[in-house]
């Protein structure tokens, strides 16, 4: 061990968003138990690229005594994690998706007349199956000419409205920044907005802060693919309340 300058997390300041794990290329952030944590001192170059990251102030550097900053072990772990990704993001593109449930499927959803105009959906308005992201393959046939509503696990349960004003007519995939991998992710969202034929996007996530990092990664994937794709933005209050519309 030597005394060098390293990452230090404040556990009671860290609320786990994440975004400090996606800026660190080395991969020594990691959540764990819902906080980010070091997982590795040599992973860490001490640089401090993660701390402009982080929305509440919960990482710093110190200078203590640590593992030496190893730069051969930071590039497996970099070879390790891109092979993980690039295996998530060939699983679900080819098809090869090991869980029966999500075979990927459409069905037609028609409103009953008496309920129109009503605000009130008594029926589910989802037109496909699968809808998690990591599971929906980039070219899926119900994918085409549909707006792509991008949805945070969370507002789907906070937001009571959310088939008949988002999901009828639309496409839908869910995830949660928090605990998947935004890499992953984002990967997975280029290769919609290039090869699935959809004709928008809107993202809905909650007014926490981990949500936002679903609205970057889609904005990255947007800037990444050069689409040119309506996009729009919808925040969720904690209470249920459909706060901004962007």
């Amino acid at each position: 061990m030597v005394k060098r300058k390293i990452i230090r997390i404040d556990e009671d300041l860290c609320n786990g968003c994440g975004q400090c794990i996606t800026s660190c290329a080395e991969g020594a952030l990691a959540l764990i138990d819902g906080k980010a944590r070091v997982v590795k001192e040599s992973f860490c170059d001490g640089l401090g690229a993660c701390i402009g990251e982080c929305p509440v102030g919960a990482l710093t550097i110190e200078e203590r005594e640590a593992d030496e900053f190893d730069e051969k072990a930071v590039k497996e772990n970099q070879d390790r994690l891109k092979s993980m990704a690039s295996k998530a993001h060939a699983h679900s593109s080819n098809g090869a998706i090991c869980c029966p449930s999500a075979k990927p499927e459409s069905f037609r959803r028609e409103i009953d007349s008496m309920e129109a105009g009503t605000g009130v959906a008594s029926e589910s308005m989802l037109e496909h199956w699968p809808v998690q992201l990591m599971l929906v393959p980039e070219n899926a046939p119900f994918l085409r000419d549909k707006e792509l509503i991008v949805l945070a696990d969370c507002a789907a349960v906070a937001y009571a409205n959310i088939h008949r004003e988002f999901l009828h007519g639309n496409a839908v995939v869910m995830g949660c920044p928090k605990f998947d991998r935004v890499d992953v992710y984002k990967t997975k969202l280029v290769g919609m907005i290039k090869n699935s034929g959809i004709r928008g996007i809107s993202v809905v996530h909650m007014e926490v802060p981990c949500c936002f990092g679903l609205e970057r990664v889609v904005s990255e994937a947007i800037a990444e693919s050069g689409s040119t794709l309506p996009y729009k933005r919808y925040v969720i209050g904690i209470r249920g309340e459909k706060k901004t519309e962007i």
